[in-house]
């Protein structure tokens, strides 16, 4: 009777794996529904648009400042997968801080692209979302230490290292050069885990990390402001790996 209990036993158990298999493999055959979020800043739609459209397995969809974080109340939050910051505001609500903190406490992954590390200079909070800050004015840390403002420069030359290339995010991804846009005296926070890192001068060490807010993933990459990095494979190769790991 012990023998045919334990057979019994197995048998459920191997098909509860199976059908734990089976949905795991389904929900990666499916593409992962991007929510792209912009507004704040200029960028060249069409040829953003294009370089989201060219990553395989991924589908967008785009939503717009000042309505954009309605996507972001529970009722909306079943029709994507991952939230892709592109935006910069400056303001944000209430409710709206509720909606965006409720959505991650859920476990919504989130891949913060480039001038989203910018956003929302009033609302401390989103540097413990993000896992750094671009201070937009000069400002004071917790040790009374005066610090200066961000900054950015153009057409910087970066020579970006890969610092854990064992991570689903830059698996396959060895060090390389990019043209893209540097943001200089950024705040990183000390519990990220680095990925990307580089020696410009231009630019705040740390280009790439990940972060942990609530039950979700957070990708944080401080490049991609047009074309020029866009069309980079590293680049590309880097941005689809991190919505699909943040998923």
């Amino acid at each position: 009777m012990r023998t045919i209990f334990k057979i019994a036993t197995l048998v459920v158990l191997s098909c509860l794996m199976l059908s734990n298999s089976d949905v795991f493999a389904q929900r990666n055959r499916e593409p992962v529904r991007v929510l792209l979020v912009t507004g704040g800043q200029g960028f060249n739609r069409d040829l953003f648009h294009a370089f989201l459209g060219s990553l395989p397995g991924i589908t967008f969809t785009e939503a717009r400042h000042p309505e954009a974080l309605q996507m972001f109340r529970p009722e909306n939050r079943s029709k994507f997968d991952v939230v892709l910051l592109f935006d910069m505001p400056r303001e944000i609500g209430e409710q709206e801080k509720k909606d965006f903190t409720d959505m991650l406490n859920e476990g919504k992954g989130m891949l913060v692209l480039h001038h989203a590390f910018c956003s929302y200079q009033n609302w401390p909070e989103y540097q413990n979302i993000i896992g750094g800050r671009y201070h937009q004015e000069p400002w004071t840390d917790s040790d009374g230490v005066a610090r200066p403002a961000s900054n950015y420069t153009y057409n910087v030359n970066f020579r970006v290292r890969v610092t854990d290339r064992r991570h689903p995010v830059t698996r396959g991804v060895r060090d390389f050069n990019i043209i893209d846009e540097a943001y200089g005296n950024g705040v990183v926070n000390p519990g990220v885990h680095v990925l990307l890192a580089t020696d410009a001068p231009e630019s705040t060490p740390s280009i790439g990390w990940t972060n942990r807010y609530g039950k979700s993933n957070i990708v944080t990459i401080l490049l991609g402001h047009d074309n020029q990095s866009w069309t980079n494979p590293n680049f590309a190769k880097i941005v689809e790996q991190a919505i699909k790991w943040v998923r």
